[in-house]
């Protein structure tokens, strides 16, 4: 009887532990507005704050209560330069979990960079563009949280996952590499002898303390490694992909264009960008700070604002000719990287605009906020902007446009646009040759067939066996040999060793107006064979 009734409480006790360790969501889950309680001993911590910020990077410590978990010794101070004001009552803050306890954590998350959405009266453009980014490329995770601080409520905030450390490990297997930010200092001139007005363009300059001025370090060393980036990029740009992850910054370039995100490389200050060094010695870069996309930012060069139309019918090959933006107009002179920046354009539109996805991802996150946005007595914004803000222009003078307003006239231009509306190859019916039945000898090879029709001039297979693989590119063939049940019928196949057993690949096909993928999220999401499966 003891034995039973003993097994009857571990029963429930583990029953009780897995729903308790089932109902904990990430840090950044979208699905649910997150809790976070800052208490200072110090009642006058604005005013601490506030000249702590002023007067350098000094921490403030306090205990932060995050969904019930509670961190002692945790470092507070305000965060942000244009987003930043003295005396707000809705700075952006930064809180550092193991400011003194260097193993202090929440979830693996030691920092949290919380947002005030400036110039954002949807308060979805950073979690909206984010959740899109994540879909392409390397970016952060972004999701909304209430802030009280000594039990008074604070404000609704977008939290934005920090690009330290423990991102590069996650997202690179590595964090001590070369590792920049994208920092123009706008406050002061620039060194002498350097050039004017470059900001974060990456163009080529021999004195180091020109980039000093424009970058900042966030690796131990690096500057010499920045420095042949652009160099190549400007002077030798047929090695451009030695040094930078091409395809990456493709995407990031196509996501700046289609969500009109100026305040960005592809805006005047090119900005709001990181750079980390992969371990085969090129830069990667990584989106961030999007509070000002959809619009908001409205310079794409010195001068005035683009008007709401100008936002609108926003060239998709802006700074095509630009020298001063080297990441753009040299990568574009080759013929392949701009059929590729067209197709990620075309992808990022199809997959979340002219469906009509965003407005319905955006409409779900304004009513998982509205309750929180109206009880924030802080807010910048009145209710009325808030709801009017996705399909209306908010503001006599910002005129911040409302993202229904700008990108469905944009979704509609860009699909008429002479560059986007040629028709690129098609790959369908992506198959791996099974062996036939009754067959005595088992396959040790992999055939992998694709249907490709739109007069494709190129066909190429990338395949690895494991991730920590380089991809392997062998061309595949419509000549009725090597498996090709017949040739010219816009079936392409090529056999490939079987290596491990199971293999990982994705598509490319190129014809002579634009280039697809297949998947067409190929960085995230590849086709996989296993030779026991088609045994």
């Amino acid at each position: 009887m003891r034995n039973y009734l003993l097994f009857i409480i571990l029963l429930f006790s583990y029953q009780a532990v897995n729903a308790q360790t089932e109902t904990v969501a990430d840090l950044y889950d979208t699905d649910r507005v997150k809790e976070l309680r800052l208490t200072f001993k110090q009642q006058t911590w604005p005013a601490i704050l506030d000249s702590l910020r002023t007067n350098g990077d000094d921490l403030l410590v306090g205990q932060a209560r995050i969904d019930g978990s509670t961190y002692k010794n945790v470092g507070v101070r305000y965060r942000g330069s244009r987003s930043f004001k003295v005396g707000s009552k809705r700075n952006p803050l930064f809180i550092k979990l193991n400011f003194i306890d260097k193993k202090q954590n929440h979830q693996g998350y030691k920092k949290i960079k919380l947002s005030n959405s400036l110039r954002d009266p949807s308060m979805v453009r950073e979690v909206l563009g984010f959740e899109i980014a994540r879909k392409y490329m390397i970016a952060p995770k972004a999701n909304y949280v209430k802030v009280y601080i000594n039990d008074a409520y604070y404000g609704l905030f977008v939290s934005i996952e920090a690009v330290d450390k423990e991102f590069l490990e996650t997202h690179f297997g590595s964090d001590d590499r070369t590792f920049f930010k994208s920092t123009p200092d706008l406050t002061t001139y620039n060194a002498k002898g350097c050039m004017p007005n470059v900001f974060g363009a990456l163009a080529y300059e021999e004195d180091v303390n020109c980039y000093m001025h424009n970058y900042e370090l966030e690796s131990d060393e690096g500057w010499d490694d920045l420095i042949a980036l652009t160099d190549i990029l400007n002077n030798k740009p047929e090695q451009i992909a030695s040094v930078l992850d091409v395809d990456q910054t493709l995407w990031m370039l196509a996501f700046n264009n289609v969500l009109v995100n100026l305040s960005s490389y592809s805006g005047h200050k090119s900005q709001n960008y990181y750079l980390y060094q992969n371990e085969k010695g090129q830069f990667t870069p990584i989106i961030w700070d999007l509070n000002l996309a959809f619009g908001s930012y409205k310079n794409a060069t010195a001068g005035s604002d683009l008007s709401l139309k100008e936002l609108q019918d926003l060239d998709p090959l802006l700074h095509i000719d630009n020298k001063y933006k080297p990441l753009i107009s040299q990568l574009l002179k080759n013929p392949v990287y701009k059929k590729a920046y067209l197709s990620h354009i075309r992808t990022i539109l199809y997959d979340n605009f002219d469906n009509g996805w965003y407005e319905e991802r955006a409409t779900e996150l304004q009513e998982l906020i509205a309750g929180p946005f109206v009880d924030d007595s802080n807010q910048r914004y009145h209710y009325r902007d808030f709801q009017k803000s996705l399909t209306s222009t908010v503001g006599e003078k910002s005129k911040i446009p409302g993202i229904i307003e700008l990108m469905a006239k944009r979704s509609k231009m860009l699909k008429k646009h002479q560059e986007l509306r040629v028709i690129p190859p098609s790959i369908s019916e992506v198959n791996v040759l099974k062996r036939e039945q009754y067959a005595s000898v088992l396959l040790n090879t992999f055939t992998v067939s694709a249907k490709v029709d739109k007069l494709p001039k190129k066909v190429k297979l990338y395949y690895r066996y494991n991730k920590a693989e380089l991809y392997t590119e062998i061309v595949m063939e419509d000549d009725g040999k090597n498996k090709d049940a017949k040739a010219n019928d816009d079936v392409y196949t090529v056999t490939i060793p079987k290596g491990n057993g199971s293999v990982e690949y994705y598509i490319v096909a190129e014809n002579t107006a634009a280039i697809s993928f297949s998947p067409s999220n190929y960085m995230f999401e590849r086709h996989v064979a296993k030779i026991t499966e088609i045994n």
